[in-house]
């Protein structure tokens, strides 16, 4: 048997739908798993052993009708028994069409449903703390009376030698790691998913006041002066406390550092998933316009936390949809103080460094 399954998406969704494949390993372990995915999210997927193949979607494949359309081609060739389509957009709507797979279950859509034999109603409410993301998931391929029972949590496989190099990496740049040492998710994804700058300043000199840790920051380089910014609004002991300049040059390499932190604390994005795919503590810090429900992954109040503005102040939250709230965003961080969750914040770290 011949499986598919594809997930074009940003780091946390590739990772989280790592799931899927995991499920359907056990379900027909003599079956061949072939996971498709954009190109710059494989190093989070390396190792693991719940697929056989990773098929690349190159960004040529976006540019390029010609090459869309060999690679589609190519699909077919492969002859695929069943295609779970995680993603359901255009680019996956093609390829599980021209698949030719006689099984073909996606989420359902009223415009692409004739392109499966199977779709799945997305649910709106979770039924345990994995969270809607993890559930809807399990969806594609188990009936509802098995997803409470069969929850599988994302996980991230590193090489001993890859996490031996990343601690070598740390010592040599005088890191102890006898003492606390905690990732901050400085900077989200875009504007709208980053907490402000003199907040999150707030936020890191709690940490260093609390535990004396030390602050490795995560940032990409176009966000270096975004970062440099919240690190300028650190009190001075704290900066003490920050290795700015102690980064990895990879996702990878990021990955095998951050699993010798004890904790991540910061912006809701794919940094948080892979620390919880570690089974590393994570303080997360929801942008208002994200719907916590969705991603608070595995939240079990001690060493998986996160935090919302509509914790706080629903009334902020009363008849808005989603798209209003995107739209809202930086008018609502304002209120987003850290003194609402400071305590939280300050008991997570007391259990967890």
């Amino acid at each position: 048997m011949k499986i598919l399954v594809i997930q074009q998406k940003m780091i946390g969704d590739v990772l989280t739908s790592t799931i899927i494949c995991e499920v359907l390993r056990k379900e027909h372990p003599d079956a061949t798993i072939d996971y498709l995915i954009n190109s710059n999210t494989k190093p989070v997927v390396t190792e693991n052993p719940f697929f056989d193949n990773i098929i690349e979607f190159k960004v040529d494949y976006k540019n390029s009708k010609r090459a869309f359309y060999t690679f589609l081609k190519q699909i077919r060739h492969t002859n695929y028994d069943l295609v779970i389509d995680a993603y359901g957009k255009l680019e996956s709507n093609l390829i599980s069409l021209f698949s030719g797979a006689p099984k073909r279950v996606s989420f359902y859509k009223w415009y692409t449903q004739f392109i499966y034999t199977k779709t799945i109603r997305r649910a709106s409410e979770p039924i345990t703390n994995a969270s809607i993301s993890i559930e809807n998931r399990l969806r594609l391929i188990l009936p509802e009376n098995r997803i409470t029972s069969e929850i599988v949590k994302p996980k991230i496989f590193l090489t001993e030698e890859e996490k031996e190099k990343a601690k070598e990496f740390l010592q040599s740049n005088e890191i102890d790691l006898k003492k606390p040492l905690v990732m901050i998710s400085v900077v989200g994804s875009e504007v709208r998913k980053t907490l402000p700058h003199r907040y999150m300043a707030e936020v890191i000199d709690k940490i260093v006041s609390s535990t004396d840790a030390n602050i490795l920051f995560n940032y990409i380089p176009n966000q270096e002066k975004d970062a440099r910014s919240i690190y300028n609004l650190t009190n001075y002991k704290t900066q003490k406390k920050i290795h700015f300049d102690v980064f990895a040059k990879s996702l990878r390499g990021f990955i095998a550092i951050l699993y010798h932190c004890d904790a991540l604390v910061g912006n809701e994005g794919g940094a948080v998933n892979m620390a919880k795919a570690l089974g590393i503590s994570s303080f997360t810090i929801f942008s208002p316009w994200i719907i916590k429900k969705d991603w608070n992954m595995f939240e079990d109040g001690e060493k998986q936390i996160s935090v919302h503005l509509a914790d706080y102040k629903p009334s902020l939250f009363t008849s808005k949809d989603y798209k209003t709230l995107k739209k809202q965003s930086l008018e609502l961080y304002p209120s987003f103080k850290p003194e609402l969750f400071i305590n939280q914040l300050r008991e997570f770290l007391h259990k967890n460094l």
